[in-house]
């Protein structure tokens, strides 16, 4: 269900000032995607399945989380006047408030200090280095969305959840495929390696167009409380 996730946002980003260009080999990426995605959850235990509403969820939420972050980032859109710091401290306490009522209604505040009194040092440190690993993560993503478009995020998404699968599989030997799952994700990481090329070459074009077709001087960026589009 998450391969499909780039097909909603490839449908909202038509609609954006700078609206994504789409072409044949781009659409066949996504099914190829699409396809291996089927292969490999066709071998899933039917218990597997149990949580498939969360999933749906899931999904809409990183589509909207994808489109806001691509119109608000990308400085062919209509970036906000924040840097990225700025936006990686901003996304990261946001998320605090919810945990926070979270932690509330759980009583895990009245657990914290026992919590705490037991770890040991390494257990501090391993917390110390996830910290600022999770901070790396937000800003370097933060990063990589003002640079492509949502469709392409959920794309590398999507296929580095199966490169994850095949290291944990043949790697660290904790998950056991079949064949059909082996073949399936194969597809799918060939899928977004197809789709990045196809990018490319729509970059390319779009750069020589920009050799080929006069200059035309517009209106001066309209800007309104920190957004220019």
């Amino acid at each position: 269900l998450r391969n499909t996730s780039p097909l909603g946002t490839l449908v909202f980003e038509r609609f954006y000032p700078e609206p994504l260009r789409i072409s044949g080999r781009m659409l066949g990426a996504i099914l190829m995607m699409m396809i291996g995605a089927m292969m490999y959850v066709s071998k899933l235990p039917v218990n597997s399945w149990q949580g498939i509403g969360w999933v749906l969820l899931n999904s809409a939420i990183a589509v909207a989380d994808r489109l806001l972050q691509r119109l608000l980032l990308s400085k062919e859109q209509c970036p906000v006047d924040i840097s990225k710091t700025g936006i990686t401290l901003i996304n990261n306490l946001v998320g605090l408030l919810p945990v926070g009522v979270a932690m509330y209604f759980k009583g895990e505040f009245s657990q914290l200090p026992a919590a705490v009194a037991l770890l040991s040092p390494i257990d501090k440190a391993y917390i110390a280095v996830s910290c600022v690993i999770g901070l790396a993560i937000s800003y370097t993503s933060i990063w990589a969305q003002s640079l492509i478009s949502a469709t392409s995020f959920l794309v590398m998404i999507n296929a580095n959840k199966f490169i994850i699968i095949g290291i944990e599989a043949f790697g660290l030997h904790s998950k056991a495929l079949s064949a059909m799952q082996i073949a399936g994700a194969s597809l799918t990481i060939l899928g977004g390696v197809a789709y990045g090329k196809a990018r490319q070459a729509i970059e390319e074009e779009a750069e020589e167009m920009k050799f080929l077709l006069p200059q035309k001087d517009g209106m001066p960026p309209l800007k309104v409380k920190g957004f220019s589009c």
